[in-house]
């Protein structure tokens, strides 16, 4: 099975971080996240992988790294994006489990020993839900709950509600996820596409442990349509179902319009009505060619077949 990085087994548990611009919270992140690795178990690994800071945060992890050679360093060339940046750390984990997680620690760390319990139960999947995020503005709850609902009834996976990157994967499962070459990633519902045995833990979604957010909403809408565009076909093939709605319409239209003629003769016709069914079938077909067009993107994207990701730099790892 052909994978971006073919990285051999050597630890029972890696932990995969992205990190941008994360210089207020790397020293937290590690002062709370290595107790809980330490009671799951005493062989594991954290991969972090700085996608492109422009502040002190690769500095800070190199600093960290000397003093524990259990963190190891992924430095890309610049910002890739979240996605990307999972991707990369996930290619080079070398866990027989592995979990990936954000340092901002809304993601709790004491979940990892129950998460790494259940794995060795026989789990290969171990999903972490949220059943509380107060923490999160009222808006992102509102966006993101109606984001689950469309995606739960046009999708083609089922897509777990209120379910983030952080997860237990398994080996055999990561494997798998290595071997897709997509460059366009929605990482949630490629999680989601592999099955495989699960088991869901539940948790509150805690306040932000240091730092500010690096997502907007103009980030989640792009977000929020890779992923409807990556799992879905029905934009496409919707319009074959409005096309032939209003081609009945039209031939109705028509024939009501013959008859009209036939019976009552030839009414002066109106420049209104005119322009109100132009303006209509004109706006219809350019939201048809940008649906189009965004497949089309994605496909130009995948045919280039350049590098998902570029690393400058690794550091902690066996060459």
């Amino acid at each position: 099975m052909h994978t971006r990085f073919q990285t051999k087994v050597s630890c029972q548990l890696s932990i995969v971080v992205p990190m941008f611009n994360e210089q207020d919270v790397v020293g937290v992140f590690f002062d709370t996240i290595i107790p809980q690795l330490e009671l799951a178990t005493d062989d594991y690994e954290i991969v972090c992988v700085n996608d492109g800071s422009i502040d002190s945060t690769w500095e800070k992890l190199q600093a960290h790294a000397k003093q524990n050679p259990r963190i190891k360093l992924i430095d890309l060339s610049r910002n890739f994006g979240k996605e990307i940046a999972l991707t990369a750390g996930l290619d080079h984990s070398a866990g027989r489990a592995t979990i990936p997680i954000d340092c901002d620690l809304q993601d709790p760390p004491e979940l990892i020993p129950q998460m790494f319990e259940k794995w060795q139960q026989g789990y290969h999947v171990v999903l972490a839900r949220r059943i509380d995020r107060s923490s999160d503005s009222r808006s992102k709850r509102w966006t993101s709950g109606n984001f689950y609902k469309i995606m739960g009834k046009f999708s083609e996976i089922e897509l777990p509600q209120n379910v983030g990157d952080f997860r237990l994967i398994d080996r055999k499962a990561l494997d798998v996820l290595n071997s897709y070459p997509e460059r366009s990633r929605f990482m949630k519902g490629l999680f989601a596409s592999l099955g495989f045995r699960e088991y869901t833990l539940d948790y509150t979604r805690p306040e932000r442990a240091a730092g500010t957010t690096k997502w907007n909403y103009r980030k989640l809408f792009q977000l929020a349509m890779e992923g409807f565009i990556s799992f879905t076909s029905f934009p496409l093939k919707v319009w074959s179902y409005i096309g032939a709605t209003i081609a009945l319409i039209a031939f109705a239209f028509g024939g009501w319009m013959v008859f009209k003629t036939m019976m009552w003769g030839v009414d002066v016709p109106g420049y209104a009505s005119l322009m109100v069914v132009t303006c209509i079938m004109s706006g219809l077909i350019l939201l048809s060619l940008g649906v189009i067009g965004e497949y089309l993107a994605r496909i130009f994207t995948e045919v280039k077949g350049r590098p998902i990701y570029i690393v400058m730099e690794r550091e902690g790892f066996d060459e």
